[in-house]
């Protein structure tokens, strides 16, 4: 493993109220070559200098602790979905840094998942579960709908959509937390008659700068249960939004 400079990072989570023991940084580490090396033989990010990845992966994936309490939630063992996690992300930074979390990542592209094995068994998470499926497929398994306490996703599609995919999973109660760039508000103000018809209510719209980035989470609580005709057949929430 080369040595990397983790000053910033370590200041950053220090900001965010996280502590990150040394073998949790060394797990960053180890997954940041594991990365880049798979990124080498397929397409899993555009970004790989470390201080890149570190802010616009690591801290951005943590930046949820701002507007959800992980570390009350680890202790409580909650359950966590990752929708279309891609190469991991917000999946596995929440979990390197909150071990307690019991995390299931979600993609519909088989390689992923297989990278996503491999660095679950060379980070020695344990608790992770993946799976190679279609949101609209496996939301009608009974054994995950409508089962998470929090449904995340940095996926790129619009909230209407996202809603129709995510909210489906989360159980009465729980939150789906969408990752989003500041400029969201008419993204929300279309998704709400969606969010509405799904059984959820906009709880937050948290806006903060990461770097030189812009983001924001748009928080969404479950206050019912979602109807079985959500979600639609597979590519027309996509489509076709509601």
């Amino acid at each position: 493993m080369f040595v990397y400079d983790t000053k910033i990072f370590e200041r950053e989570l220090n900001q965010l109220q996280i502590r990150c023991m040394d073998v949790q940084l060394k797990k960053f580490l180890t997954f940041y070559e594991l990365l880049v090396e798979t990124n080498q033989v397929m397409n899993l990010t555009a970004i790989t200098e470390f201080d890149d990845v570190v802010e616009k992966h690591f801290l951005d994936s943590l930046s949820l602790q701002r507007v959800y309490d992980l570390e009350k939630a680890a202790r409580e063992r909650r359950t966590l979905l990752d929708l279309g996690t891609g190469a991991g992300f917000p999946g596995i930074p929440i979990k390197i840094a909150y071990p307690g979390l019991q995390v299931t990542l979600v993609d519909s592209l088989n390689k992923r998942v297989q990278f996503l094995n491999r660095v679950t068994e060379a980070l020695s998470l344990e608790g992770v579960e993946t799976l190679h499926a279609r949101a609209e497929e496996l939301a009608r398994n009974k054994l995950y709908r409508e089962h998470f306490d929090i449904v995340v996703s940095r996926a790129v599609a619009n909230l209407s959509t996202l809603s129709e995919y995510c909210m489906p999973f989360v159980k009465e109660g729980g939150y789906f937390i969408s990752y989003k760039s500041a400029a969201v508000e008419d993204e929300v103000k279309q998704a709400k008659r969606a969010i509405d018809l799904l059984g959820g209510e906009i709880a937050d719209i948290h806006r903060f700068e990461l770097g030189e980035q812009k983001r924001s989470f748009v928080v969404i609580e479950k206050k019912k249960k979602t109807p079985k005709s959500y979600p639609r057949k597979a590519g027309t929430p996509s489509k076709d939004p509601l």
